[in-house]
């Protein structure tokens, strides 16, 4: 690649706190010689651990690193709490870090915080070209009416404010185009996780795999399936659940596969009533795995399940095609339509639909060998959506928004 922009282009990253998908993504846009990416952090939560609502409460502290690779920030502010909400937390220095740093773009992450508001306001106010990237799509939750009579107002102002929009997917793009207009800028940027570190990790694991079957006491010669996300409504293991119990030959009999749960949260307490109601022990609740723990899961299970009605991505996804394994996912997740090719790397069902997503899963347990074909196939789709994929995306935003900057 050629870069024709002599002196690097200063690029202004503004987001909430350190995320663990995201780290290894600034690490190697930092390495491209010709942006200067600097990042502003509004809280440092993430980093010194919380307790995640999501998972139920339970501590959270990630076990790769969130902040080496790139330069990066944290805000001053007035709000600082592990809260993160419209109100929370509330930064000040936005607009004079900017003015200071004589930025040539600005990238927000999310439009639905003060903090990113007041970051697309000062770039506004300083003539600096600004990119969003948010993940909605339009398989929303419910939205009440001054909900939705207030995103009439708010988007024209929003579109008014933003050079582009960086899109995570299809669905997003779709989300977009309604809520901006169709001929809204719009550059993809796919969202993608660390590839090679997920695939070194799971290769890695291989070599164990049948230690960690001994570990949670499951036979071999059985399929596994795997969930692995927080344990809330919207993501419906309790449907999950269900239609891995209706795989049961008859009443009292198990049925010929194990389930494994990671995760915690608001639904755990009804999930574990309804497996002890139901007598079976062929399902392992493994509570909350941090980043590193959840490749060896990936190589022991023969098919992942996301059953999530609402869910803007998904890239849990991308993790567990990332160790060649196949992948049932409901229609609504929003990372179907780009990753999931039904029938040739992964199954696809709608969300909610008990029945269908238990058809899903005896097709493989009746077809010993189409969960290693499906998986052969996930690996390849996902070894093509990487974080190059997502340089070239901002490459090209910044080519149209910054005098002299080519892709």
């Amino acid at each position: 690649m050629l870069y024709a922009c002599h002196v690097p282009v200063k690029l202004a990253y503004f987001v909430s706190h350190p995320i663990q998908y995201q780290a290894p993504l600034l690490r190697r846009i930092a390495q491209e010689p010709d942006i200067d990416l600097m990042v502003f952090y509004s809280t440092d939560h993430s980093v010194q651990g919380y307790a995640d609502e999501g998972f139920g409460g339970v501590q959270v502290r990630w076990d790769i690193p969130l902040l080496e690779g790139y330069k990066h920030q944290f805000l001053p502010g007035i709000r600082k709490t592990g809260v993160l909400n419209f109100s929370a937390p509330i930064s000040y220095g936005i607009f004079s870090r900017l003015r200071r740093g004589k930025f040539d773009a600005v990238w927000v992450h999310g439009y639905h915080t003060l903090d990113a508001l007041h970051a697309l306001t000062a770039a506004k106010m300083l003539g600096i070209p600004a990119l969003v990237r948010a993940e909605p799509t339009l398989d929303d939750r419910p939205r009440g009416r001054g909900k939705r009579a207030l995103r009439k107002i708010f988007f024209p102002v929003l579109r008014r404010m933003t050079a582009g929009v960086l899109t995570i997917g299809s669905k997003n793009a779709e989300y977009w185009r309604a809520m901006l207009g169709a001929n809204a800028a719009l550059f993809p940027m796919p969202y993608a996780v660390d590839n090679d570190y997920f695939q070194e990790r799971a290769a890695q694991a291989a070599p164990r795999r049948e230690d960690l079957r001994r570990e949670l006491n499951m036979s071999p010669g059985l399929p596994i399936f795997l969930y692995a996300s927080k344990l809330q409504r919207r993501k419906r293991c309790t449907d999950l659940v269900e239609a891995f119990l209706r795989l049961a030959p008859a009443l009292g009999k198990e049925p010929p596969a194990y389930l494994l749960i990671a995760g915690d949260g608001e639904d755990r307490t009804a999930i574990e009533q309804r497996i002890a109601d139901s007598g079976t022990t062929h399902v392992r609740m493994l509570g909350f795995q941090n980043q590193s723990e959840l490749p060896r899961l990936f190589d022991l299970c023969d098919v992942f399940v996301l059953p999530s009605v609402y869910e803007p991505w998904g890239l849990i996804v991308n993790e567990a095609m990332n160790a060649g394994r196949a992948v049932v996912v409901a229609s609504q997740v929003g990372c179907a339509p780009d990753l999931v090719r039904d029938g040739v790397n992964g199954l696809l069902f709608h969300g909610g639909d008990v029945d269908a997503l238990s058809a899903v899963l005896r097709r493989f347990v009746d077809n010993p060998n189409l969960a290693k074909e499906m998986g052969q196939q996930a690996l390849r789709t996902i070894s093509a959506h990487s974080f190059e994929q997502d340089v070239q995306g901002l490459r090209r935003a910044l080519a149209t928004i910054v005098p002299g900057f080519r892709t």
